[in-house]
């Protein structure tokens, strides 16, 4: 990354970003909800969890029509952490089913949070560059969190939540103790809000991208396994597919700052379609493990965009709902995945193939959908 980008991302927001690996760092936990609950209850706790984290995302947007985004991420932080501790002390079903619910009330709350307060932060080439940004650390913390989970583990999957509940408690604090406080927005009219067309569009779109990034990424380690590969190969891919984050957000800032957003999310997606393609049409390893290392690059491209693209088009009263309205297509998007991927596997023959396809049809619709944007 060179000197002009480091410079350009003003201190609260590199503030905003350790505070969000901070709480990556824990967030394990929920990857191993099913763990925690045992495979009887684990279906209805995940359901609920989906539904509840949904909502949470909502009550977010709202709350940020009155409450500084601070305050806001704060609160989020904070209630995540202890409904977490209610559910590390949870035994009886009932009662664990109801820390579920809890845990996704909070869990998506300060999520509308953090990208408002990026977006006033940040503007011009500088906001899609954090956004960006935020994606890499992310990225590089959720990697960190697996090797801290495959410590943890072994102790028992409390022990997850519990760190988890300590990282978002250790988060809350530090947001309150250094971001700057904001100033409160005039609120929205008091009258029914409706998502406007072009809003529509672009959560289509992003929905869409959902669906094509999420086949491939809750997949790829059953088809590298279904094509022969050691049991070692997809943790070490994932592991490479991550490193490659801060290169491609380097190359990005290099050579496509200056390009329109919606540009390069259509070419860009229409190039993970081909690379999806390309997975679907192997059935050897290796070819299968370029493919998808290029995929993650290719992918790394786009990091930040979709929130550039709402926090450029979105009027600035109601940037909070558009943030919400647009970011529920990855929650849309997670259980539509599996339906889709078994309808394509039955044609494909297996598994792997069926996601891959899932994912090729997926990216190449985007650039049509953006295109009507």
């Amino acid at each position: 990354m060179g000197k002009w980008q480091q410079e350009s991302i003003p201190t609260a927001a590199k503030t905003l970003l350790w505070i969000r690996v901070l709480n990556q760092l824990g967030s394990y936990a929920l990857a191993f909800l099913a763990v925690l609950t045992g495979p009887e209850l684990a279906p209805a706790a995940l359901a609920s969890f989906g539904i509840a984290a949904l909502v949470s995302r909502w009550i977010g947007a709202f709350l940020l029509d009155r409450l500084p985004p601070r305050t806001v991420l704060a609160l989020g932080l904070g209630l995540t952490g202890l409904s977490l501790l209610i559910l590390a002390a949870a035994r009886a079903p009932a009662h664990v089913l109801g820390a579920v619910v809890l845990v996704g009330l909070a869990f998506e709350l300060y999520e509308p949070a953090t990208q408002e307060l990026l977006a006033r932060l940040a503007t011009g080439a500088r906001r899609q560059h954090v956004y960006a940004m935020l994606g890499v650390c992310l990225s590089v913390a959720g990697a960190l969190a697996g090797l801290l989970a495959a410590v943890l583990l072994p102790l028992g999957a409390h022990w997850l939540v519990i760190t988890d509940a300590a990282t978002c408690l250790a988060a809350a604090g530090i947001a309150l103790r250094f971001l700057p406080r904001g100033e409160e927005r005039a609120a929205v009219p008091r009258q029914r809000w409706r998502p406007p067309l072009p809003l529509l569009r672009l959560t289509l779109a992003s929905t869409v991208f959902a669906i094509g990034y999420l086949a491939v990424m809750m997949f790829l380690p059953l088809a590298l396994l279904e094509r022969g590969a050691p049991a070692w190969a997809p943790g070490l891919t994932l592991a490479g597919a991550a490193l490659l984050g801060p290169l491609a957000l380097w190359a990005a800032a290099r050579h496509l700052a200056n390009r329109g957003h919606g540009i390069v999310l259509g070419a860009g997606t229409a190039l993970l379609g081909l690379l999806a393609l390309a997975m679907a049409l192997t059935d050897h390893v290796w070819p299968t493990v370029v493919a998808y290392l290029a995929f993650t690059a290719a992918n790394g491209l786009l990091l930040g965009r979709w929130q550039a693209l709402v926090a450029d088009a979105a009027p600035e009263p109601e940037r909070p709902r558009w943030f919400a309205f647009q970011g529920s297509s990855w929650g849309i998007a997670q259980p539509v995945v599996p339906g889709l991927v078994a309808l394509l596997s039955s044609f494909a023959g297996a598994t792997g193939p069926g996601a891959f396809w899932t994912a090729a049809f997926a990216f190449l619709t985007v650039p049509f959908v953006l295109s009507h944007s």
